[in-house]
C-alpha cells in the first residue's frame, strides 16, 4: 500500500486532511475503542472553564505581544498548523508566532536534536527574540485555549502529533490518539522540550491514560503552573 503524501503551506500546515483520515481508516484506526476521559461530561466542564478564564487572559496579553512581534520581527501575530487529535482527526492548532515569517522553509537547514517522530532544536536560529520570551514562559501556547474551547483539544492530554508525524506511526503510537490532546499532560510538567526521545513520550501518554481521573487531570494542571512559573525545560 502506497501511503498519501503530504504538501506544506508558508505554515507549515498539512493540506490533505483527508489522505491522514484514509490512512486512518485503511489501518481500522477508527475502529479502536476510545478512552474513557473522552466521555467524562467533569472532564469537559472542566475544560470549558478553564478555556474561558484562559483566553481572557489571553486577550489581556495580546496587545504588548502584539507590539513586540512588530518590533522583533514583523508579520502575522497567530501561527497555525494542522495537528492530529483524537482518533486521529485532523484540527488547526493556534500559538503566538515564535519564529520568523516563513520559518518552515527554513526547518531543513536546522538539526534535529530529538530521536524519532518529533523535531526539536534547542538553539534553533529561526526563533525570534520575543518568540525566546514567549516560548520560555509558555505564553506562546495560550491561544490553545481557543482550541480547548472548540473541543478539538483539552486542558490535560496528549502531545497533538502532525499528520506527517502519525502516518509513520508504528502500531503500539496509536494509543496516544485514543485520548484529546491536551495543551499539557505527563511529558509536559515531566521534563517538556528537555525530553527528546519520542518513545519516552509515547510511554508518558499511555502513562496517563491508565492513571487518568479528574483528580488526576487537576494535579497535573497545578503541577504545569508550577513548571511554567520556574520555567523548567522550556525553550
Amino acid at each position: 500500500m502506497s501511503l498519501p503524501t503530504f504538501t506544506s503551506d508558508e505554515r507549515g500546515c498539512a493540506v490533505d486532511n483527508l489522505a491522514i483520515l484514509t490512512y486512518l481508516d485503511s489501518v481500522n484506526f477508527s475502529q479502536q475503542p476510545l478512552h474513557r476521559s473522552t466521555a467524562s461530561v467533569t472532564k469537559r466542564t472542566i475544560d470549558i472553564v478553564g478555556a474561558v478564564v484562559g483566553l481572557i487572559i489571553t486577550a489581556l496579553i495580546t496587545i504588548p505581544v502584539t507590539i513586540a512581534t512588530i518590533i522583533s520581527n514583523p508579520g502575522p501575530l497567530f501561527y497555525s498548523q494542522i495537528r492530529c487529535g483524537l482518533n486521529g482527526r485532523p484540527f488547526r492548532i493556534w500559538k503566538f508566532r515564535s519564529m520568523v515569517v516563513g520559518a518552515d522553509k527554513l526547518k531543513h537547514l536546522v538539526k534535529n536534536q530529538a530521536k524519532g517522530h518529533i523535531f526539536k532544536s534547542v538553539d534553533d536560529p529561526r526563533i525570534t527574540p520575543i518568540g525566546k520570551f514567549l516560548r520560555r514562559t509558555s505564553l506562546d501556547e495560550l491561544p490553545q485555549f481557543w482550541n480547548v474551547l472548540m473541543g478539538d483539544m483539552s486542558l490535560v492530554g496528549t502531545r497533538p502529533p502532525t499528520p506527517d508525524e502519525v502516518m509513520h506511526y508504528e502500531p503500539h503510537h496509536w494509543e496516544r490518539l485514543r485520548v484529546k490532546p491536551g495543551m499539557t499532560g505527563e511529558w509536559q510538567v515531566n521534563g517538556r522540550s528537555s525530553i527528546k526521545d519520542f518513545e519516552t513520550i509515547v510511554s508518558m501518554d499511555v502513562e496517563y491514560q491508565r492513571k487518568w481521573s479528574v483528580a488526576y487531570d487537576l494535579n497535573l494542571i497545578l503541577k504545569t503552573i508550577w513548571v511554567v512559573l520556574k520555567k523548567n525545560g522550556a525553550y
